[in-house]
Parts: structure tokens; C-alpha cells; sequence
């Protein structure tokens, strides 16, 4: 699965408005955002980066004022991680990804689950996007180009998805990603802090997953930030697989 999952991450990368490669390694940019999650590259699978390489990738972000980072499955191109050690990059952290299949989804009970809605206005997005942003705790500000990014998601093939109180507008949401490699990326699974424990997590990741199965994936993986997260993805079907490696260039070593 590592080599899929790095194969996805590299196809993905490609449909970033701004797309460099350069000695095995594919950079992806964003140019209305300077966000480190937004502009990062991705080895190719098996690839072997000479010290020249690596060299010429840290001037890919250097020209463009950005923080040299990657991404990438390190399993999948074992080469890679100690060339970027020796070039000075740092661990930013080690995520283990979930994989589901449609063998594994499993779909909450319809009776007490909250009701999964497809967003088709800009409004709609828009209030996804500030949901989003309350439930990240500020790690992004709510803005007009993350609702144009949410619905680039869905008209280009991939999903998204969100809850509505009536009471209280949007209360959470998450978006998959357009299908490469036979499978597709789950992210961004947020719900406003006052709505949390009600099973909109487990419905908004259960209703995109069977989504994209419906489209052709074959498997969707997501990663997740904590014990009560993973349960909650386990719960709806997904299982461990494999890590995905977070690294950048140390301060001391972006000049």
C-alpha cells in the first residue's frame, strides 16, 4: 500500500496549479497561500536523490520565498529520507495513514446518524470553510479561496461533504480527493468543538468513503490526529497501513 499511497501523493501533487520536478521529486504550489500545507513536495516512488538534487529542490522553494518541505510514505522511496537528513531537514512529525476498502466500510446505523449533505452553493461552501476553521482551533483562517478550494474539490472529481443544525448553520464537514492510483485521500474531518461526540465524524467520513467508492476508487486513506480520531475511523471501517514521513528544512539551514 506505501507505494500506491506514494503514487497518489505524487499524482495529486501534479494537480497543483503550480508543478515543478526536479531530480526525482515532484514540488506542488498554490500561489494564493503561503500555507507549508499547501506548498510542499513528493519524492517519486524508488527515487534516489543525489546531494546535487536535494540541492536543486531546496532552490525550487528558496526562489519562491517557502519553506522547503516534503510529504511522502518513506517506505516507498527508502533513499530519500537520509539524503534530506543530510541536507539538513528536520522530522515535523510521523503519521500513521488508515486504509478502507469497500470489504471494510461500514456504515453508521441510518437511525442515529446525523443526515450527510452535499454543499452546491457558494454559501454552503463558505460556511464549510469557517466550520472548518473553528474546529482546527485557528490553524486556518476562513476565507473566499479555501470555499473556491473546497468546491475545486468536488467539481474536479473529488467529495465533500458536511452536517447542518438547524439551529446553528454547518457544524462540520471533510472533503476526499479526485481519485489517482485506484484510491483517493480523505481530509480536513472537522466538527465545531460544541457538536463533537454527536457522530459527525464517523458519518461525514462513512458517507464520503462510500462516495468515492461509487466513483471507481478501490480505497480511500486518511491520516488522523489522535487516539479519539482513530477510533472513530476505525469504527467506519479503517484500518493501519502503513506511516507517512512530515520533514522540513531546519531553520538554521534556510538561508
Amino acid at each position: 500500500m506505501d507505494i500506491q499511497v506514494q503514487s497518489f501523493a505524487v499524482a495529486n501533487l501534479r494537480r497543483r496549479p503550480v508543478v515543478i520536478e526536479t531530480g526525482g521529486f515532484v514540488a506542488g504550489f498554490t500561489p494564493d497561500t503561503d500555507s507549508p500545507y499547501l506548498n510542499y513536495a513528493t519524492p517519486l516512488p524508488a527515487a534516489k536523490p543525489t546531494e546535487r538534487d536535494v540541492r536543486a529542490l531546496i532552490g525550487v522553494f528558496r526562489e519562491r520565498g517557502l519553506l522547503p518541505r516534503l510529504e511522502f510514505a518513506p517506505q516507498a522511496a527508502p533513499a530519500v529520507a537520509p539524503a534530506l537528513r543530510a541536507a539538513g531537514f528536520g522530522i515535523e512529525a510521523v503519521h500513521e495513514y488508515l486504509v478502507c476498502t469497500p470489504q471494510t466500510l461500514a456504515l453508521p446505523s441510518s437511525a442515529h446518524s446525523p443526515h450527510v449533505r452535499c454543499p452546491t452553493t457558494d454559501e454552503e461552501f463558505t460556511e464549510l470553510d469557517a466550520a472548518l476553521a473553528e474546529a482546527f482551533g485557528g490553524v486556518f483562517a476562513p476565507s473566499a479561496q479555501g470555499a473556491a478550494r473546497l468546491r475545486r474539490t468536488q467539481q474536479s472529481g473529488g467529495a465533500v461533504r458536511f452536517v447542518r443544525d438547524p439551529r446553528a448553520g454547518i457544524v462540520g464537514g471533510a472533503s476526499c480527493s479526485p481519485s489517482a492510483e485506484g484510491t483517493a485521500e480523505l481530509s480536513g474531518v472537522g466538527t465545531r468543538p460544541a457538536y463533537r461526540g454527536r457522530g459527525i465524524a464517523a458519518a461525514v467520513t462513512a458517507t464520503l468513503t462510500e462516495a468515492m467508492f461509487a466513483q471507481g476508487a478501490g480505497s480511500v486513506w486518511l491520516e488522523y490526529s489522535g487516539e479519539g480520531s482513530r477510533r472513530v475511523y476505525e469504527r467506519v471501517g479503517y484500518r493501519p497501513q502503513g506511516t507517512r514521513l512530515y520533514v522540513s528544512l531546519r531553520p538554521d539551514r534556510h538561508r
